[in-house]
């Protein structure tokens, strides 16, 4: 289990933890559960069959069997609907799904790594999420600090952006000023990495070959 704020980096630990893992040949499927509706969520996990329901056309693979053998990333998980969970919960426990509209259960093998940025426990209390299965899932929790609590990670992500986002671009790499780099460590990170990125991506953009504190001044910090 992966906690931590919005935009802190969870889908990049669970990464991380599927390369390092010895299941880095297999596949990562990743899934939000925030952004699909509950009521296509189970056909979205565990497949369905022909015919199951009005707009089952033909054949579906759920995403447990799309990472046979790999790693399963449920993202937002706290946004599950409670038949989905309990249908989770099983496949955890047995390593067998079921397609909607089958009887025939299918075995799998695949390492679950679930994040969320909730108080899964307060969502227990609400009613809204397994006790049993947070219990299943948090074997092994692990928080992900927001970006203000580990500001001395600011310059190695910056340098890693202005890498990535040159490379994608297709343009060098831009330097930047040791003071621009001081007022970015100083800065107020509410979205976390993800909006460091692309406030990167912007001083890119709008700055000339190296970036200045000057840049961050007027493309980053707030006007007063």
């Amino acid at each position: 289990m992966v906690t931590g704020d919005n935009g802190s980096g969870k889908e990049l630990v669970a990464r991380w933890i599927h390369e390092k893992s010895n299941r880095n040949s297999g596949p990562m499927v990743e899934v939000n559960c925030a952004a699909i509706p509950s009521e296509l969520i189970e056909s979205e996990l565990f497949g369905h069959e022909k015919g199951s329901f009005t707009s089952a056309v033909k054949q579906r693979i759920g995403k447990f069997e799309t990472a046979n053998g790999g790693t399963l990333f449920l993202d937002e998980i706290g946004d599950m609907s409670p038949t989905a969970q309990a249908k989770v919960l099983r496949a955890l426990q047995e390593g067998k799904i079921t397609r909607v509209g089958a009887e025939k259960d299918i075995n799998v093998d695949v390492r679950v790594i679930a994040a969320t940025n909730k108080d899964l426990l307060k969502e227990v209390e609400d009613k809204n999420f397994r006790l049993d299965l947070y219990h299943r899932l948090g074997v092994i929790i692990i928080h992900v600090p927001s970006l203000n609590e580990r500001r001395d990670d600011v310059p190695l992500l910056v340098d890693y952006f202005l890498d990535v986002i040159a490379s994608e671009y297709g343009q060098a790499k831009k330097e930047i000023e040791p003071e621009a780099m001081d007022a970015l460590q100083q800065h107020d990170w509410t979205g976390n990495i993800r909006e460091l990125r692309n406030v990167v991506e912007r001083l890119i953009i709008l700055s000339n070959k190296i970036i200045t504190a000057d840049d961050v001044e007027n493309y980053v910090l707030p006007k007063k």
